[in-house]
Order: C-alpha cells, then structure tokens, then sequence
C-alpha cells in the first residue's frame, strides 16, 4: 500500500488501518498546533529527521503506562528519600528539548529532535499544552522529559540524563503527579525495555484509540497545570 501525502491544506488525517507495518502512516503536511493537536488525539506523531519531508506515525501495538501501574524499583526510592535531585515543572521548556536531541541514542545516528521541531513543540507549549520535566542537583540541568497532554492523557516525546537515573526521577515524578490528577494514560510510544521496567506495556491500537475518542468526549476541554 503506497503511503499517504498530506495535503498542506487540509489536516485531517487517514484512517489508522492505512498505516504500513512499521507504523508510518502518512508523509507531508506542516507542523502547525492544529495539525499537531489533531494527530496525537487521533493516536499520531511525527518522527523525521531534518533532510526528511515530515513523516506521521501510528504504531500497533502501543507501549502505553496506566498511572496506578507505575512500578518504582527499591533502588530508586532513595533518590526521593534523601532529595538527591530538585524538580521543577515548565521552567525550561525549550533547554529540556534540545538536551533530549543532543543525548547519543542506540541504533539511531543524528538526532530527529531539530530546529523545526523544537519550534513547532515551542509553540505548542506557548499554547498550553506541550510540558517539560525538569530534574536539577546543584543548580544545574541533568536530567528531564518533554511531552503533550490532551484531556487527561498525556503523550511522552523523549528524556535525557546527564546523571545515572535523573531521567527515571522526572519521569516517576511525574506520573506520581498525573495520577493525583486523575490521568488516565500515559502514551510511551515505542516499546523500549527501560519504560517496561517502569510499567509500561503493550496495548492494541484500537483500544489506545477507544481511550483517545474517549478522552476527547470528556475531557479535551482541559489544560494540564503542573505548575
């Protein structure tokens, strides 16, 4: 099946069962807020790199996180006992970023974090709904996560470390803070060992889907106020 263009024009997307078994579903379009809105209610993200036309993704299945089913290692419970790490919210949106782009990756070469997605990401947080994650130790940045919410989901993008564990941190803190809110689901995207440990799993597309259409019904209405 060939993939689908985008018309620059229109932002609705093709149905889902079109997407080609690595889950790319469609290629084009822009990177506007109301396109980018309207792809990850829709259960899409983009995923390209710089030399790339804009490429649309819809995996099957879903590594997702249900907040009540957050599993926090023995290890981990003294970076919160003993405040090794400071945490803040929405402070530095755009550092948080470009320090996911610039951590060196297995299996991937170059970064798909670029200037054109940092902006378009910039201006979706401008708008309310794109959040960072902040972890500090002595003043300085060492770790953190960016990501969407929409409803009461939030979709994750990309963390880094600069310490051992400081990523883990942010991204246990903050699923700590969605569930006190009464988050319903947190989208990891693609399966990777390090979310599993932490509770992810694997959920058919059509029922990540099913929560999305009913996130949408109930609760698009509301922003995410971590601050």
């Amino acid at each position: 099946m060939p993939v689908y263009w985008l018309n620059d024009n229109d932002v609705r997307f093709p149905p889902l069962e079109y997407a080609m078994p690595d889950g790319l579903l469609a290629i084009g379009g822009d990177l506007s807020v109301k396109r980018l809105l309207g792809a990850y209610k829709c259960g899409i993200f983009p995923w390209y790199n710089a030399t790339e036309p804009i490429m649309w993704w819809s995996p099957d299945p879903r590594l997702v996180l249900f907040p009540d089913k957050l599993h926090v290692a023995k290890s981990m419970r003294t970076y919160f006992n003993n405040n090794t790490f400071q945490l803040s919210y929405n402070h530095a949106f755009e550092e948080v970023m470009t320090a996911c782009g610039e951590i060196s990756r297995k299996n991937q070469d170059g970064t798909w974090i670029h200037q054109d997605l940092v902006d378009a990401y910039v201006r979706l947080h401008k708008a309310g709904f794109a959040h960072s994650v902040e972890v500090w130790k002595n003043s300085r940045l060492v770790g953190g996560l960016y990501g969407i919410a929409i409803g009461k989901v939030f979709f994750g993008e990309s963390m880094f470390a600069h310490l051992p564990n400081a990523s883990k941190f942010g991204f246990i803190s903050l699923v700590k803070k969605l569930a006190q809110l009464n988050f319903k689901l947190i989208d990891c995207q693609q399966e990777t060992p390090h979310l599993k440990s932490l509770g992810a799993e694997l959920l058919d597309r059509n029922v990540f889907v099913q929560i999305l259409q009913e996130n949408d019904k109930k609760f698009s209405h509301e922003k995410l106020k971590l601050d």
